[in-house]
């Protein structure tokens, strides 16, 4: 009996709505999807559920393996490499057979001096840990509940207080709480609905945290002081203007907090001493549109700086990349420029110590540290730390001393476990702390990542990365994933991935497309593929797997393209060009109606995306160059690839109805038999369910339909 004669592929009743703007009327029959509140809504997805369960029911047994496989190449119980936080070294634990992590401390070895001091404990994970405290078991506060996030997890400067925040819904709202850790009580204070940070007050008085408006945008930051009853909390700062979001923190020196307002294109920054809690922020520099900046104190020769990240112009020449300069704390606008703009580096981040200085950059689309000592009369020589690897990631880590002569970093590629090190700027020493263990006799050399480059239509080089176990690197085209995201100035960096493994030991090679959107080759690589140049996005992935099928690393039939959110509208837009390029497409939480979204503004986050996608409620032409690339208005009456859509109902950012009117939409247009599916986490966020053995399984069940559809399903 054939699947389909026990469960029907579910078929959603149409009813026309009407949405009229710039005298465009589209007709939009599943738009009643939206209400989940509507048991015939919740029923429809039941029932893509049952059908997505019935169709793949056959992979039970390949989902069982992959989940065996990570579940038995992860050292379960681990702990973290301890960091340096006061007279505490601070550590997490995983424990076999546990969901969540355990936040834990114990003392600084009080005879460590020099060097010796900052050299963390060699702990076993089954040896019981001297003075060891736990500070939070996420365990035992997710007990009971379908869904946990751990947001906020503070600790005061003093060590003896902790505020910490949880959601156990999946909405991203929080509630935060405070424990002593001396005692181990859990104190009066807490406050329901924050968004998930938080900041101490530098004596440990007050706590600033924020909150956010209907639309899920944070807008407000509060000044909670302890012990007060939450209607005493006072309003420090609120932010009206929608296209913005508002966070807190404090300089790496802790000197001052800093509140930072942001949209996608503008920056301005609050600063207040943090020794006065209760005083007032003044700017940092008044937001000019278009000019963002970042700003964080640092000592230099003796006097109180700070060192400001931006793009403004520079000689009547916009820095779009970014430079950086210095300046009194005193008056922010009397820069002094350090390091000019380069067309072929954008400067990231700038990360002040007692001594020296990290700068956070990328060159040739990948990521570099360099450390810049300080000295007595301002700054000595930059040294760039080197990496012997083609593709590769690195970046500070946690490094929360100021006067700390170490600095913490993480390396790692599509082929090295993740790498902690601990560098000495005096010595040059690299010191590695630890190695993600990968149990099994995983061995790098038996694989093989690289760079290859597609030309787009326009001619732009696109970056692909590659890699791929050497045994299967024979003639002929290969079973190929091909991941793609390009929005927000996010890149895909490599990283590698015990998941991975599963599809790489059965044959299959995976690819990173590198389009236009993304940040890797820099700030104009993301405006060319923003607004009215978000096609670029599409077509530069469209033109990397051309590549891939030209040059015979793979075929037509032999490739899957996976994305998530941002990289999901990617997914369906290339549904739309290019069906015929691929077997199958995996779309994550995917943004495929998004111009029914960006048109609502009541929808969470629209009006902040307008700086992103552009306003279609207010531009003619913004609205027009949307509604000719949205996946859910541009579906025909053709052939597409297998689907595999998967949405969360909790989600705040992109809402379950988008993808649900996707494949309905889809359902009742495409022809052709391949298989449509539609999952839905019916208690999950933006993240999907949470942990990590149920993210395992998540992640059996998306690699176990991939291989299927790459014919790999049973190696």
């Amino acid at each position: 009996m054939s699947v389909e004669s026990v469960v029907a592929a579910p078929i959603a009743k149409r009813v026309p709505t009407e949405r009229v703007h710039h005298g465009d009327v589209y007709v939009d029959e599943y738009e009643w999807l939206r209400d989940k509140e509507n048991p015939e809504v919740i029923a429809h997805l039941e029932a893509e559920n049952a059908y997505t369960e019935a169709r793949t029911a056959h992979l039970d047994g390949l989902r069982n393996t992959i989940f065996d496989e990570i579940k038995s190449r992860t050292l379960e119980t681990d702990l973290s490499v301890p960091t340096r936080m006061g007279e505490y070294w601070y550590y997490s634990r995983s424990f076999e057979g546990k969901q969540y992590g355990v936040h834990c401390r114990c003392p600084i070895e009080a005879s460590a001096d020099g060097i010796d001091a900052w050299t963390p404990p060699q702990l076993d994970a089954d040896t019981e840990v001297a003075g060891e405290q736990v500070l939070i078991d996420s365990n035992i506060l997710a007990d009971g509940h379908d869904f946990f996030a751990l947001g906020a997890f503070s600790v005061s400067h003093d060590g003896n207080l902790l505020a910490y925040s949880v959601d156990t819904v999946g909405d991203e709202r929080y509630t935060l709480r405070v424990k002593d850790l001396r005692s181990g009580e859990l104190l009066g204070d807490e406050v329901a609905g924050t968004a998930p940070g938080a900041t101490w007050s530098l004596d440990g008085t007050h706590i600033f945290y924020q909150t956010v408006d209907e639309s899920w945008r944070p807008d407000t930051v509060w000044r909670h002081r302890l012990g007060a009853a939450n209607d005493a909390d006072v309003r420090v700062f609120h932010e009206p203007d929608e296209r913005y979001w508002v966070s807190i923190g404090a300089t790496r020196s802790e000197k001052y907090l800093m509140i930072w307002v942001g949209s996608k294109i503008t920056t301005e920054g609050w600063v207040l001493e943090s020794d006065d809690p209760e005083g007032e922020f003044r700017v940092i520099m008044p937001r000019r549109e278009g000019v963002e900046y970042s700003a964080e104190h640092a000592v230099i020769a003796g006097a109180d700086r700070f060192l400001i990240l931006h793009n403004d112009e520079v000689d009547g020449v916009k820095a779009q990349n970014f430079v950086l300069a210095d300046a009194p704390v005193s008056d922010p606008s009397d820069m002094t420029l350090l390091i000019g703009h380069r067309d072929d580096v954008r400067l990231e981040d700038v990360d002040p110590f007692a001594d020296h200085l990290v700068l956070s950059y990328r060159r040739e689309a990948l990521t570099r540290v360099a450390v810049w000592p300080l000295t007595d009369s301002g700054y000595g020589e930059l040294r760039e730390l080197e990496f012997g690897e083609e593709l590769f990631a690195v970046g500070p880590g946690a490094n929360p001393e100021w006067d700390q002569p170490t600095l913490r970093i993480g390396f790692t590629s599509f082929i090295t476990p993740m790498q902690v090190f601990d560098y000495v700027p005096a010595t040059g020493a690299l010191l590695l702390r630890k190695q993600q263990p990968v149990l099994g006799g995983y061995d790098s050399k038996d694989y093989t990542q690289q760079r290859d480059w597609a030309v787009a239509e326009d001619g732009i080089r696109v970056p692909i990365s590659l890699v791929w176990k050497k045994e299967f690197a024979g003639e002929g085209p290969k079973p190929l994933l091909l991941y793609g995201y390009g929005s927000y100035e996010a890149s895909m960096d490599p990283s590698f991935s015990v998941a991975r493994l599963s599809l790489l030991d059965r044959g299959a090679v995976f690819a990173v497309a590198h389009v236009r959107g993304g940040g890797e080759m820099g700030r104009l690589w993301y405006e060319d593929g923003k607004t009215l140049t978000k096609k670029n996005t599409f077509t530069d992935f469209v033109s990397c797997a051309r590549h891939l099928v030209d040059s015979g690393r793979t075929a037509p039939d032999r490739m899957v393209a996976d994305g998530g959110s941002a990289g999901g509208l990617l997914m369906g837009a290339v549904a739309n060009l290019a069906p015929e390029l691929f077997a199958g497409i995996l779309a994550n939480v995917p943004f495929v109606d998004p111009l029914t979204s960006i048109l609502d503004p009541s929808l969470p986050l629209t009006v902040i995306e307008w700086d992103e996608w552009g306003n279609p409620l207010a531009d003619k032409d913004v609205y027009d160059y949307m509604k000719s690339y949205a996946p859910y208005e541009n579906i025909e009456a053709k052939d597409y690839p297998a689907i595999l859509a998967i949405t969360s109902l909790n989600d705040t950012r992109v809402l379950y109805v988008e993808p649900a009117k996707w494949v309905a939409k889809l359902r009742a247009t495409k022809t052709g038999d391949a298989a449509l599916l539609l999952k839905t986490e019916m208690s999950a966020g933006h993240g999907g369910v949470s942990g990590r053995y149920e993210k395992w399984k998540e992640v059996a069940f998306e690699y176990a339909w991939m291989l299927d559809i790459l014919g790999l399903a049973g190696e």
